[in-house]
């Protein structure tokens, strides 16, 4: 039964790295909570400054960046991270690659500007894409120090590193579009969040690179990183793939309400995944030689990512509709079947961002890159026809129909790595699927019953849903001896404990 596999918190004590990884985890979750709730402000406040236009001009400049970003990636901090060994000795050449490659990419963006607002049809996006370039020149010279405090697991430090930049580019992103109402306030905020994670990087770490290159050091990094890389390009062509399409087929009004749907439907997926990686990567690296320990915290990180993202997927398809015409305005409602659709996805994927920190911190990374090949395939088989026949609709099922197909390999692979049951497996997944099914149909009585929404009744609405969900925990839990109260209780008794490092 899954509470076997679950480490006994009562009768252990968690040893040093197991509370490294709770209390990380709480860190990174409250930065999480804190930067969407921000992110939430900003959201509200600028898609109604702004139009969908201008979100999508912002759009094709972060495409073209992203796009050498990640073709030119080196993949030294995973590289960096997953090293057993001491990793100072290193540091200084990943910078010195880091700051050129962000010089680099600067450089060919500037000259490519033109041919890129012409693929996307759209002349206004040149100055956008050059101006907003220039945060891979700032990026690239961001202290290389901070991939020890993931390294080491010290997420409180992380947490203020990032939580100021982020504040003080919501006032100035706020302050821009009030100002401007065009897409150019969207550019100052990103520079502006980039200048000061700049500052932050050197204020909060005390190392101080150098520059300093040498080829050995560079080949030892390299010789992991390439199959990070490898991933990381597939990965963006499946993830940004949908996006560059929509720009050039539909245009950049289509591909702001795209991104905005992609954005907030996958709230479960892009919060929760970035919290997993960001603690569970360098706890496996460390834990890749004991093998029930590896399994236990999986199964424990798999519990609670299933118990937060099915209710969450399942709020966002019920409130999808009323969300958007409340709080984002009528113009944005176009996007709001491909948003419902889209929350499936965000689901699926953040029940599998837990298998990617497995396979890369047990030194692993090739599955990875396999699995993400035959995503993309499928994806660009039915990709073009899908978006043609139903616009960004259309766009949104074609990226669901390829994470059906791959979380299923990528388990089979992940259970003979952990060598874990099928049933301990399952258990985490199966009973917050069956209680937030419970919880989509109440919901849909509500909303049946109410009739017309304002915010107070979105609010109750939503308040009852998730004591719903709450309440079908407790009663279906039992009979699959799920237990997450408990659970919870125990972690968060182990993170207020005076003895977490």
């Amino acid at each position: 039964m899954i509470e076997n596999s679950d480490f006994d918190f009562k009768k252990e004590k968690l040893p040093s790295l197991a509370r490294k990884i709770v209390h990380g985890g709480m860190w990174i979750f409250l930065w999480r909570i804190i930067e969407k709730l921000l992110g939430l402000i900003r959201l509200i406040v600028v898609a109604r400054l702004l139009s969908p236009n201008d979100f999508g001009l912002l759009g094709v400049a972060a495409l073209v960046t992203a796009i050498l970003n990640i073709f030119i990636e080196s993949g030294f901090n995973q590289a960096l991270i997953q090293k057993k060994e001491t990793i100072q000795k290193f540091l200084n050449t990943a910078w010195t690659v880091q700051a050129i490659r962000g010089v680099f990419i600067f450089a060919i963006i500037w000259f490519i500007a033109p041919f890129a607002a012409n693929f996307f049809n759209e002349p206004k996006s040149l100055n956008i894409i050059r101006f907003f370039s220039f945060t891979q020149v700032i990026d690239g010279f961001r202290n290389i120090g901070l991939v020890l405090f993931q390294k080491e697991m010290e997420f409180k430090k992380q947490f203020f590193c990032n939580i100021f930049p982020e504040i003080i580019a919501l006032i100035a992103t706020i302050w821009a579009a009030y100002i401007l109402h065009n897409v150019w306030a969207l550019v100052i905020g990103a520079i502006v969040c980039s200048v000061f994670i700049f500052i932050f990087s050197y204020a909060m770490h005390p190392y101080r690179p150098r520059l300093e290159f040498n080829l050995s050091k560079f080949k030892i990094l390299i010789s992991f990183g390439k199959w990070v890389i490898g991933y990381g390009i597939l990965g963006f062509l499946i993830i940004q793939g949908d996006d560059i399409l929509v720009g050039k087929v539909l245009g950049a009004a289509a591909l702001g309400l795209y991104q905005m749907a992609y954005r907030i439907s996958n709230l479960p997926a892009t919060q929760i995944t970035h919290v997993i990686i960001q603690v569970t990567f360098p706890a496996y690296a460390k834990m890749q030689d004991n093998i029930p320990r590896l399994r236990e915290a999986y199964l424990r990180v798999l519990k609670i990512v299933g118990f937060i993202s099915f209710p969450l997927a399942g709020l966002i398809f019920l409130f999808s509709s009323d969300f958007t015409e409340i709080f984002l305005g009528t113009k944005w409602m176009q996007m709001v079947p491909a948003m419902q659709v889209l929350c499936v996805f965000g689901l699926i994927r953040s029940l599998t961002s837990t298998t990617g920190p497995i396979f890369v911190g047990v030194g692993k990374p090739k599955i990875m890159t396999w699995l993400s090949s035959i995503q993309l395939i499928v994806m660009i088989i039915i990709i073009y026809p899908l978006t043609k026949r139903w616009g960004i609709l259309g766009t949104a099922i074609a990226t669901l129909i390829p994470n059906l197909i791959t979380p299923v390999l990528a388990s089979m692979q992940l259970l003979k790595i952990i060598k874990c049951s099928l049933r301990n497996f399952l258990v985490p997944i199966i009973v917050p699927m069956i209680c937030s099914g419970v919880m989509i149909n109440f919901g849909l009585f509500l909303l049946k019953i109410n009739g017309q929404l304002n915010i107070f009744l979105f609010l109750i609405n939503v308040i009852a849903a998730i004591g719903c969900y709450l309440m079908s925990i407790y009663f279906i839990g039992r009979m699959f001896n799920y237990n997450i109260s408990e659970f919870v209780a125990q972690i968060v008794q182990q993170f207020r404990s005076k003895d977490v490092v």
